[in-house]
């Protein structure tokens, strides 16, 4: 087994989209952890990075390491009780992008619950006995000889969710290094899941905030035209 070399990029630093004096949203490149890890060599986060201006900077959801795309992070622990309200009650809207091995169906669900592998933590697994209950939507966009890319809507948080339940249905995401083998694994050396579109409301002016960002592997969709 390899042995992992945590190793972030670091151009740029921060690549941020909208900033106020309550949040600020970024968009996180694949390899950055969202929050600082236990060991000190796990420091290096997108949370750290924005307190390095932002000292009281908290995060209100998680990207996984491996997956890029778009974080809102609050500035202050009250604005992220806030924020933090409207993801628990699922009111914040959310769509990824993924590439992944095969002809995908045109569109459909995976209905499948999920639950920790405790023996081989973090991966998780489907256990349709004491998995708890997680829902993906997903549609084609495009495909090709051997891959497809697909928007995907996540209607639960589950950890590892999006890489589960596609595996699942022998579709695995393209470089995935947890749930990904043999020719998956080869059709990247990143992992091709993007969150690319995020809406909520701002905590303060309960104004709909709206972001998408492009995914480096499918730079011809463009997610801005998506309603979720």
């Amino acid at each position: 087994m390899s042995v992992f070399i945590y190793d972030p990029p670091q151009e740029p630093f921060l690549n941020i989209l909208y900033e106020d004096d309550f949040i600020v949203v970024c968009d996180k490149p694949s390899g950055l952890l969202s929050v600082p890890g236990r060991l000190l060599e796990h420091q290096d986060s997108l949370i750290y990075r924005i307190r390095q201006t932002t000292k009281d900077a908290q995060a209100v959801h998680r990207l996984d390491m491996d997956t890029s795309g778009i974080m809102v992070v609050a500035k202050d622990s009250q604005t992220a009780g806030l924020l933090g309200k409207q993801f628990i009650s699922h009111d914040v809207k959310k769509a990824y992008i993924a590439k992944v091995l095969g002809l995908i169906e045109k569109s459909g669900s995976i209905d499948a619950p999920l639950r920790c592998d405790w023996e081989n933590r973090p991966l998780q697994i489907v256990d349709y006995k004491q998995g708890k209950p997680s829902l993906t939507l997903f549609e084609r966009i495009s495909s090709d000889d051997n891959s497809s890319i697909v928007k995907l809507l996540p209607k639960t948080g589950r950890s590892h969710q999006l890489r589960v339940h596609l595996a699942s249905i022998g579709h695995p995401i393209a470089g995935d290094r947890f749930y990904a083998k043999g020719e998956a694994l080869k059709l990247s050396s990143r992992l091709c899941l993007h969150a690319a579109f995020l809406e909520f409301k701002h905590p303060y002016t309960n104004e709909v905030m709206l972001f998408s960002t492009k995914a480096s592997f499918a730079k011809d969709v463009d997610p801005s035209a998506w309603i979720v």
